[in-house]
């Protein structure tokens, strides 16, 4: 499997690891049967992300796409993270191998997992925040092509 330049960086000198004490929201996706699991945690002042860290326990694509799906965020409005797609995370690794494009899937859901209980605490009502589907049970074979 041939990884990008950018997810090698991304894996061995993952972005914003660790986690924030006082977050203002956190998010936590994945599942323990395929192993990847991702904790967003938020920091959010006047409708901005000051602060993003995560937690990601998975293979090399999950910790590179936690690390670009964080450094994306940083510094946006919630609405611009909210709006933040796997398809831009993988665009901004220069491309994942199809069977891992999973991976940048729970990036996306970890970050809206996070505004939605942001959003939650502090009793906002954010646009597009409360129809998302968040599939925790994702099935990986569905993904690979001969």
């Amino acid at each position: 499997m041939m990884y990008s330049q950018k997810v090698m960086d991304h894996f061995t000198n993952p972005r914003n690891v660790g986690e924030i004490e006082t977050p203002d929201g956190v998010g936590e996706v994945g599942n323990a049967k395929c192993g990847d699991i991702m904790k967003i945690y938020l920091k959010v002042e006047e409708n901005v992300i000051t602060d993003v860290k995560f937690k990601t326990y998975g293979c090399g694509s999950a910790i590179a796409s936690s690390s670009m799906a964080t450094e994306m965020i940083k510094g946006k409005t919630v609405e611009e993270a909210l709006n933040l797609t796997n398809k831009a995370v993988a665009e901004a690794l220069d491309g994942l191998p199809p069977v891992k494009m999973h991976c940048s899937v729970l990036a996306e859901q970890a970050i809206k997992k996070a505004l939605q209980d942001y959003a939650r605490k502090n009793n906002l009502d954010i646009p597009g925040l409360t129809d998302i589907e968040i599939d925790d049970d994702h099935d990986h074979h569905e993904e690979i092509e001969d």
